[in-house]
C-alpha cells in the first residue's frame, strides 16, 4: 500500500548550483548525494518533514533526465511515493489499467525498489513508486 509521498524529483541542468541555491537561499540541509548507473543520474537529497527534495541531473549527459533537460530545461521531473510492498501495488494498479514504464521493479537511490508509472497513466504527470529494503 502507498504509505508517503516520498519525494519530489527536479531535472536540473547545473548540480551543483541547484544544491546551492537549495542549502542557502533556502535553508534545507543537503543529507547525500549519490549516482545511480542505472538511471543514468546524479541525486542530491534535502530532506524536509517526512518527505524530501530530490534534484537529479543526468549522469555523463546521457539519459531520461538528459532527454528531459532538453525538452524542458529543467523543472518537477516527477513524484514519487512510499511503498510497504511494491509488487502488490504494482499488480493491483495494473488491474485498474496503469502504464508502466518497465515490466518489474529496479535498483533506485538508497537500493530501494523502483518502478514508473507511465506518465499518460497520471494525467501527464511521471509517477514513481519506491519500496525501501529496510521497512
Amino acid at each position: 500500500m502507498i504509505t508517503a509521498l516520498d519525494h519530489i524529483a527536479i531535472a536540473v541542468p547545473d548540480l551543483d548550483a541547484a544544491i546551492e541555491r537549495f542549502a542557502e537561499d533556502f535553508g534545507l540541509n543537503l543529507k547525500a548525494r549519490e549516482d545511480v548507473e542505472s538511471a543514468k543520474t546524479s541525486a542530491a537529497f534535502f530532506p524536509i518533514s517526512n518527505t524530501s527534495i530530490e534534484l537529479v541531473h543526468p549522469l555523463n549527459g546521457e539519459g531520461p533526465v538528459q532527454k528531459y533537460l532538453d525538452k524542458k530545461g529543467g523543472g518537477i521531473h516527477h513524484l514519487c511515493f512510499r511503498s510497504d510492498d511494491i509488487e502488490a501495488d504494482i499488480k493491483r494498479l495494473k488491474t485498474k489499467g496503469y502504464e508502466f514504464l518497465s515490466e518489474k521493479p529496479s535498483l533506485g537511490a538508497h537500493n530501494c525498489k523502483v518502478i514508473f508509472i507511465h506518465p499518460k497513466s497520471c494525467d501527464g504527470v511521471l509517477i514513481e513508486i519506491n519500496e525501501p529494503q529496510n521497512h
